[in-house]
């Protein structure tokens, strides 16, 4: 500490005390001289102290890399392996960029996605992505820990006392065409694997191709409807959504009415269905059909054009509407093969 700084805490001390630049009144009180430095024997300790993080915060720089993210800059090891992640999208992506999280929130409790079902061994549930357990997050003793604002947000400050907290700004960009990509993206920045990361995009990218070839021209002129129930509400999903950007990629076309640029969703109701209609129509459905069910009685139902030439295919809602990751994005792809290429 310097002598300034040593100063400035033996003052405080005694301007604390009103004594301060009264020499008589502590001659009188000179019995409690002793108490008075040991205060500002303890206080200067403390204040040396402080100094402590910002000298090993300098120290680890040696070993962890700066990360601009939602809620400023965080230093990230080099080389992080106990990984915690804290939404199905940040676990996915991990996994793809070859990192097993030791912990993981789901969206919901003790629920993950199918397509991971072969892959999640080993990871420790740690709640929903709206409530994760902080003291299991703890308990795990985490290099990092990546998940989303607006989740997030309010916790930052415990979850970063725990290990370094890296937070993707969801919200903000959620009408960017690309935005489940930019997050996978982020998360290979912060796990320092990018070049894997640039790999597994030639990977999808080749993918696409394959399945355009394959598709050829038999879809050039019809469109690809996409609705989704859940919890008892019907809805669809923008084109620069997930799944939007998905079809987008292999050259398929959305009806009109479901050509809204945004990454968000849209409500449907029974009186206008018309509004899901397509050539094709994928239903992921979180409800197990219940809402099918109700809607097969409706006359408007029977009326759309793909239901009356059969061309409804049920998805697995995890995988097309709430995963966004790159792995759920390469099943997505097995089900236009499936539906739009092998099918009959």
């Amino acid at each position: 500490m310097t002598f300034s700084k040593f100063f400035w805490v033996v003052k405080t001390v005694f301007s604390s005390l009103h004594i301060w630049w009264q020499p008589r009144q502590l001659s009188r009180n000179y019995k409690f001289l002793p108490f008075f430095l040991t205060i500002v024997t303890v206080l200067a300790i403390a204040a040396c102290n402080n100094n402590i993080p910002q000298l090993e915060k300098r120290q680890t720089t040696k070993n962890c890399r700066i990360i601009q993210h939602a809620m400023g800059e965080i230093c990230v090891p080099n080389h992080p392996k106990r990984i915690v992640t804290l939404n199905p999208a940040a676990l996915g992506n991990a996994i793809a960029l070859g990192i097993q999280p030791t912990g993981s929130a789901t969206e919901a409790i003790n629920q993950w996605p199918p397509y991971l079902q072969d892959k999640i061994e080993g990871i420790k549930f740690l709640g929903t992505w709206g409530e994760p357990n902080l003291e299991s997050i703890a308990l795990l003793k985490p290099d990092v820990i990546i998940g989303w604002k607006h989740n997030q947000q309010s916790t930052y400050s415990q979850l970063s006392y725990i290990a370094p907290t890296t937070l993707y700004d969801w919200v903000v960009n959620i009408n960017h065409p690309d935005n489940w990509k930019e997050y996978f993206n982020f998360i290979a920045k912060v796990l320092g694997r990018e070049d894997i990361g640039q790999q597994l995009w030639q990977h999808y990218n080749q993918r696409i191709e394959k399945l355009k070839i394959a598709i050829g021209n038999r879809y050039k002129n019809k469109t690809i409807s996409v609705i989704v129930f859940n919890a008892g509400t019907i809805y669809s999903v923008g084109e620069n959504s997930f799944i939007g950007s998905i079809l987008s990629d292999v050259g398929l076309n959305r009806p009109e009415s479901q050509k809204i640029p945004s990454n968000g969703s849209f409500s449907l109701s029974e009186e206008t269905l018309e509004m899901a209609d397509g050539d094709v129509m994928f239903i992921a459905d979180h409800d197990g059909k219940h809402n099918l069910s109700i809607l097969k009685k409706k006359s408007l139902w029977k009326k759309l054009k793909a239901v009356q030439q059969n061309h409804i295919y049920f998805v697995e809602s995890t995988n097309w509407e709430s995963s966004r990751n790159l792995l759920a994005a390469n099943t997505v792809i097995d089900d236009l093969f499936k539906y739009l290429v092998n099918n009959p």
